[in-house]
């Protein structure tokens, strides 16, 4: 009965991750937040797959190098216009 309720899980879980990860994938080329929908979508799986894990990891890395580039963009425009 527990491995039943684990696959039903599982279940509910992949009709939810995988259509938003797909969204996310298609919006990346795309102007919007597509790697955070990747991301978000990434995020949901991995409650049920370890193998998505690195996966989100990954994505996480991407989302930090981004922020972290941004930062200093924002810093050297601030600094050129003070």
């Amino acid at each position: 009965m527990k491995k039943a309720g684990s696959i039903i899980k599982k279940i509910i879980i992949s009709v939810i991750g995988f259509p938003i990860v797909i969204i996310g994938i298609i919006l990346i080329p795309l102007p919007g937040p597509g790697i955070l929908v990747t991301l978000l979508g990434l995020f949901i799986l991995s409650f049920a797959f370890e193998s998505v894990k690195p996966h989100l990891e990954k994505y996480k890395n991407v989302v930090k190098r981004i922020i972290s580039e941004a930062r200093k963009k924002q810093d050297n425009f601030i600094d050129k216009h003070n």
